[in-house]
């Protein structure tokens, strides 16, 4: 496993209430809003969709962004760890998080733009199943 990085998520009161993961990739937060809460658990997976790299400085941001300004709304921190990439691909990022909700194996996989994920920006967050100390099946429920 690669050396331990960050990761945070923060509670966005934007326009929708959604969920901004970002993992610590190539010097900068690589960034996915989740409308709902990022899975705890192997039984649930959520859309997560790519938006834009942040710097590494925003991972202690909460506060306020000012009306008319892109993203204004309340933050919160929701979650913070450890974050240690296992496989970093194009359409696919497998990964261990260590943070005090978010625990264990997880992946993000790139969804193909087709039926009711159109756009080029969709993936899928989901935490692995662990069986006898290895990584199990997907989960088997929607999104």
């Amino acid at each position: 496993m690669s050396k331990s990085k960050i990761f945070v998520v923060q509670k966005h009161y934007a326009s929708h209430l959604h969920y901004d993961f970002r993992l610590e990739i190539d010097n900068v937060l690589k960034s996915w809003a989740v409308p709902k809460t990022p899975p705890t658990d192997a039984t649930v997976k959520r859309l997560a969709v790519e938006t834009e790299d942040h710097p590494l400085s925003y991972a202690d941001f909460e506060g306020t962004i000012a009306e008319g300004l892109y993203g204004a709304g309340k933050v919160e921190l929701w979650d913070r760890g450890a974050f240690k990439p296992e496989k970093i691909e194009e359409d696919k990022i497998v990964f261990e998080l260590d943070g005090k909700k978010l625990k264990g194996t997880y992946v993000l996989l790139k969804l193909k733009s087709s039926g009711k994920y159109k756009g080029e920006n969709n993936w899928l967050l989901f935490k692995k199943k662990q069986q006898d100390g290895g990584a199990g099946d997907l989960p088997k429920n929607d999104v």
